[in-house]
């Protein structure tokens, strides 16, 4: 079992910024990526990036590249999301996902609300 805790949401101005944390524990030690989604109500799960844990290549839905930064720290099991140039469209609550090989398994964190409004 792994568990995930997302940490760093709240409400934003548009065009803040916003530090996203998800630090996994228990049986972490086969991850092979982990992600970050985001869904507002009444919408679908919306992938938004992804950081393999070995070699740190990451994946971004196209449309946030450039605003959004996925980093990771292994020694720490944390994977990070900066969130910059924030507008309202990107409030949404976003999951944290703990991915094994081939996606075999997969994890999610309880989600933290980001809140993007003046």
């Amino acid at each position: 079992q792994v568990q995930l805790v997302e940490s760093g949401g709240g409400l934003v101005r548009p065009g803040g910024s916003l530090r996203l944390s998800c630090s996994g524990s228990g049986r972490t030690f086969g991850v092979y990526a982990m992600g970050w989604f985001r869904q507002v109500p009444g919408k679908e799960r919306e992938f938004v990036g992804a950081i393999t844990w070995n070699g740190g290549n990451t994946n971004y839905a196209d449309s946030l590249k450039g605003r959004f930064t996925i980093s990771r720290d292994n020694a720490k099991n944390t994977v990070n999301l900066q969130m910059n140039s924030l507008k309202p469209e990107d409030t949404a609550v976003y999951y944290c996902r703990y991915s094994s090989l081939l996606y075999t398994q997969n994890y999610w964190g309880q989600g933290t609300q980001v809140t993007v409004s003046s």
